[in-house]
């Protein structure tokens, strides 16, 4: 499960649920870099372009590469505040380890049922609102395996 993980986090990391977040600033405060941020001031952050980002996740950070998550074949966490799809600190998502346990049973329940074919044609491509999904879905060709 440690690689299904690291392929699950790797696509959140591109294709965060939730592609952009706001805080607000309750006290004011000065960032490591001189930024001075009044009390009440929103902050908005991009977290689909923050996993693009060469400065955070090197030069093959557009490249959808799962072993980037493993350390001798084990799952490696990154901080949440490089991998910012579940929040970070106090504001951590308490429901991040609950979605894991769905996804991963989602796909395994897929993948031991079905051989899913994604049509070579087909265009993926996000479509950003509140919460991010694909503009023209996903075309695929699923075949029985043979339980």
């Amino acid at each position: 499960m440690d690689y299904l993980q690291a392929a699950l986090s790797e696509a959140l990391r591109l294709y965060p649920s939730v592609p952009l977040d706001h805080k607000e600033v309750l006290e004011d405060e000065v960032f490591p870099d001189g930024t001075i941020l009044k009390r009440g001031t929103k902050v908005i952050y991009a977290i689909y372009a923050m996993g693009r980002m060469e400065s955070i996740w090197g030069k093959d950070c557009r490249k959808y590469q799962p072993e980037r998550w493993l350390r001798d074949r084990r799952f490696m966490s990154e901080s949440a505040y490089k991998f910012t799809a579940f929040n970070g600190g106090p504001r951590l998502c308490l429901g991040k380890d609950f979605a894991y346990y769905q996804m991963k049973f989602v796909a395994a329940s897929i993948i031991y049922r079905y051989h899913v074919k994604v049509d070579a044609n087909h265009s993926v491509v996000p479509k950003l609102a509140l919460t991010m999904y694909m503009k023209n879905g996903l075309k695929a060709t699923l075949k029985r395996r043979g339980i």
